[in-house]
């Protein structure tokens, strides 16, 4: 893991390092190995030195907002596009348009300014126990609010940017309206109060404590390849389903990036953002963090491959940001704590 930079050593290096010409500092909330070996791989084909300071998502935002235009930040690496739309609320990004970018990333997975790019895509699924659900029975997101199935269901905190964001979708799909009623029947069928990450909404199937969960599909794949036996085990005992593949398909949120409203490397910046667009970082996105490449004919990670052929849906994942706000307020009322 690259080691992390304190904010004084990190605007010390902006003034003391090496030329601008030759940097590209970045702001990034994701965790991932492979990440680092996104960065260097970058560095080896530009021979621009990446530095990074990591920390959550809301934290790096307010940092940005705080530091102004002596901010050393030349991009924002964040996950989920509600979390993408609180750096834009915040006005710390500004617009990098790029040929490149609008070829390579579909229009539904980026800003329709140019303020951020998706650059991997995170599917939010349902787990299920096969010994006591029958899959075709819960084909759709919608069905998880049925009355048929009080007190089996699993889910983390509305509090959860993930869970926000797939409120969200609803609210842009079928209005405010049926997104209250399908959140009413969610919290209905709820087996215990909502707790803990995703990987324990998973965890809750494989243990009986619940009949059905709602989580990334990654979180299962890391669990499929734990070191840990038993972890592996919990991962065989539940089964996967891919919701509504007859209509607007499962839902997709994304790992993205933006450049800093102040980016001292601006022209590094752009080239960073290309970099990620292109066969090589899409390769690491995939094998990496086992997350779903934005750009069309890359190699899937082998477990996704299994998985055969999936109907995504295509709502422009700004739209999640858009209306985060009114999911936070259906949450609230219908009681999803």
């Amino acid at each position: 893991m690259r080691p992390l930079i304190p904010l004084l050593a990190l605007l010390w290096l902006v003034g003391c390092s090496q030329p601008a010409s030759d940097q590209l500092f970045i702001y990034s909330a994701r965790h991932y190995d492979s990440d680092d070996q996104l960065f260097d791989a970058f560095t080896a084909r530009t021979g621009i030195e990446v530095r990074v300071l990591q920390g959550g998502s809301d934290e790096l935002i307010e940092r940005m907002s705080r530091e102004g235009i002596a901010s050393p930040a030349d991009i924002l690496i964040t996950v989920d596009a509600g979390r993408l739309w609180r750096a834009e609320q915040a006005n710390v990004l500004q617009p990098a348009i790029s040929e490149v970018l609008e070829a390579r990333i579909p229009a539904h997975l980026r800003h329709p300014e140019g303020l951020w790019y998706g650059f991997s895509q995170r599917l939010r699924v349902i787990f299920y126990d096969p010994a006591q659900v029958d899959p075709a029975q819960v084909s759709r997101y919608e069905d998880l609010a049925s009355a048929d199935l009080q007190g089996s269901v699993c889910v983390r905190s509305s509090n959860n940017i993930y869970n926000q964001s797939l409120l969200a979708s609803f609210v842009s799909r079928d209005g405010a309206d049926a997104a209250t009623a399908w959140a009413t029947g969610l919290v209905a069928n709820l087996a215990r109060t909502p707790q803990g990450g995703d990987t324990d909404q998973i965890l809750g199937v494989a243990s009986g404590e619940c009949e059905l969960a709602v989580a990334n599909h990654y979180y299962y794949v890391r669990l499929a390849l734990s070191e840990e036996p038993e972890r592996r085990a919990a991962a065989e005992r539940v089964g996967i389903i891919f919701p509504n593949q007859d209509d607007r398909g499962v839902h997709v949120n994304v790992g993205g990036a933006g450049m800093a409203r102040h980016a001292p490397n601006r022209d590094n910046a752009l080239r960073f953002l290309e970099f990620l667009a292109s066969d090589e970082a899409q390769t690491l996105f995939a094998r990496g963090s086992h997350e779903y490449p934005v750009v069309a004919g890359i190699e899937l990670d082998p477990m996704l491959v299994a998985w055969g052929e999936l109907v995504l849906d295509d709502l422009n994942v700004a739209e999640l940001g858009v209306h985060n706000p009114e999911a936070v307020r259906i949450a609230d009322r219908v009681g999803w704590r």
